[in-house]
């Protein structure tokens, strides 16, 4: 049997992206038989939006447990088998992370403040990140950042 791994999704505020992103991983990687321990974060924390709830929920998966967390709440912060950054942002204070860890960064469009149909297509870009990042570590290996950039579609 595999160690467990230990998976961060970072981002600004914890409440969106990072949110959605947890919530296929934990669907993915349990699917691929991945033991994986997974969370997500904020460099700063604010509240999981309602419209990330809901765009979830309509794909099956509930978020209604969720809450945005600042790095310095999980437990024992700095010890990730890998950091992934969804936003500009939160990928500009990554590189002060002090543990060491693989990065990577996956830019996910904001969709606060836009249409539903702008909250789906970020929901949808997340679960292909999920998916292709729950397949390569299901396979023994690590994704290159470009791999998962392209399946994203952001390129």
């Amino acid at each position: 049997m595999r160690p467990t791994l230990r998976l961060l999704v970072l981002c600004s505020h914890n409440s969106a992206r990072s949110q959605m992103l947890e919530g296929w991983l934990r669907r993915h990687l349990a699917a691929a038989g991945v033991a994986a321990e997974i969370w997500s974060a904020g460099t700063e924390k604010t509240g999981v939006k309602p419209e990330a709830l809901r765009v979830m929920a309509e794909a099956g998966v509930d978020l209604a447990g969720h809450r945005s967390k600042s790095l310095g709440e999980l437990p024992d912060p700095w010890n990730f088998d890998l950091v992934l950054t969804v936003c500009d942002a939160a990928a500009a204070a990554c590189p002060t992370y002090p543990a060491r860890t693989r990065r990577l960064h996956v830019g996910l469009p904001d969709p606060t403040d836009r249409p539903l149909a702008e909250w789906r297509r970020v929901r949808d870009a997340a679960e292909r990140v999920s998916s292709a990042l729950a397949r390569a570590l299901a396979a023994g290996r690590w994704p290159a950042e470009a791999e998962l950039r392209r399946a994203a579609g952001v390129e």
